[in-house]
Order: C-alpha cells, then structure tokens, then sequence
C-alpha cells in the first residue's frame, strides 16, 4: 500500500511499499516450511529413522521418492531464503518526494546488496511533462502511473505487485496531477 503525505502545501511524499508485504511474509514462511519438511523426510527416508513423529517417512524408500523429496526440499528451501532476503533488503521499497519549493522531484528506491543499491533519481519539476496512467486489462492486469520527463524515458511512480483498484490509481494520479499543476493523460505504453 502506497502511503501519502504532505509536509505542507509545497512538498508531497508518497511512501512505496516494497517487499515487506503481508503476502510476501506469508509466502516466504510457507515455503520455508514445506521445503524443511520435504528434506527432512527425504533424510528420513535415506536414515530409515523418522525425524518428523506426525509422518513416517522410514516407510519411503528413499531411490527415487526420498532423493526427490530432499531434492525439493533444498529448492524450497534456497526459495525461502531468497524471500526473506528481499524481504529484509527491503527490495523495491521508498518514496517519491515531489518538492516544489526547492523544484526537485526525487524517486528513491532500495536494490540489492552492491554497487546500485540505492536508486535515487533526481529531477526538475520544469522538466515534467506530465503524468500518465496505463490502464492493461486481462489475465496479467498493469494499472501504473508514470511521470514523463523531458529527454527521458517514462519513469513509473507505483508500486510492482498487486495492481491497485481503478478508484486508487485514478484518484492518486489526479491528486499527483494537481499538486504538480501538470497535464494527466490515459494511454498505453508507446
């Protein structure tokens, strides 16, 4: 959820929510789960001893059942750490900061760990085109804002994930829109 705020009537800062969500949470503790359980009955299965007292595994024989449920297991598992590490990353989180006193839009993202992890862009209010809305229906829906820049490519303002109602995405676009005192257009990518 993208959190808005205004320090005052000259600076707007959107809060983007990057991948500590709720679902990601959730995700990440369900597969680390499964794929614990998985290598450990395979283990089980190649010891003949049950580790896990609510199922016996010693009754699976471990060539081929035993080898591929480790097998998974240690792919959940490698799963489930990459999960928790974007989770404690932060990975796509930060904020668009649009300050008209001083005449900077700043979009700040966190990466990952090396050289660019911070993402941090800078640019003129002069140089906003406008603010743009893509509305893409179907089995994969987009429903971003972006802002269009002089010179530049369209730079996306929303978060990645879970696409936003109409009524969010329209109403946060305008609101944008409004503050910055610039054109808003619907279209599709060019």
């Amino acid at each position: 959820m993208e959190i808005n705020f205004m320090e005052n009537e000259l600076i707007r800062r959107d809060i983007v929510v990057g991948s500590r969500r709720i679902s990601n949470y959730w995700w990440a503790t369900v597969i680390f789960l499964g794929g614990l359980s998985f290598l450990l009955a395979g283990i089980s299965s190649y010891f003949q001893f049950d580790i896990l007292p609510f199922i016996h595994p010693k009754d699976i024989l471990f060539f081929p059942q035993g080898l591929v449920m480790s097998f998974y297991g240690l792919l959940g598992l490698i799963f489930s750490t990459y999960l928790w590490l974007t989770i404690f990353w932060n990975v796509g989180g930060g904020f668009n900061e649009f300050n008209k006193q001083d005449g900077i839009v700043r979009i700040f993202r966190w990466g990952f760990p090396g050289k660019n992890r911070k993402i941090d862009l800078q640019y003129a209010v002069s140089d906003i085109e406008c603010i743009r809305v893509e509305l893409k229906e179907g089995i994969n829906p987009r429903r971003t804002i972006y802002m269009r820049v002089k010179g530049k490519r369209d730079i996306p303002l929303t978060r990645v994930g879970q696409p936003m109602t109409l009524e969010e995405i329209e109403t946060q676009a305008a609101e944008l829109a409004k503050f910055l005192q610039i054109e808003l257009s619907f279209g599709n990518l060019d």
